[in-house]
């Protein structure tokens, strides 16, 4: 299963895969590497607070 198959054809992240890098020197690959990597960083931090909210919400049923 290819990764872009979870996304739609035109998705931002979809496009990203997608786009040349030769034309970037290092320092801007570094810098694309850290713009990506704090989107990483959000996204796990969001996925953290649902996982906690869910955790919650199940416990709070199985007392029931």
């Amino acid at each position: 299963m290819d990764e872009e198959d979870d996304f739609k054809p035109g998705e931002p992240i979809v496009e990203l895969g997608k786009e040349d890098l030769d034309p970037y020197s290092v320092e801007e690959l570094d810098a694309r590497i850290r713009r990506l990597q704090a989107e990483i960083d959000r996204v796990t931090s969001h996925k953290a607070g649902k996982t906690s909210h869910m955790s919650a919400a199940d416990a709070l049923f199985r007392k029931g």
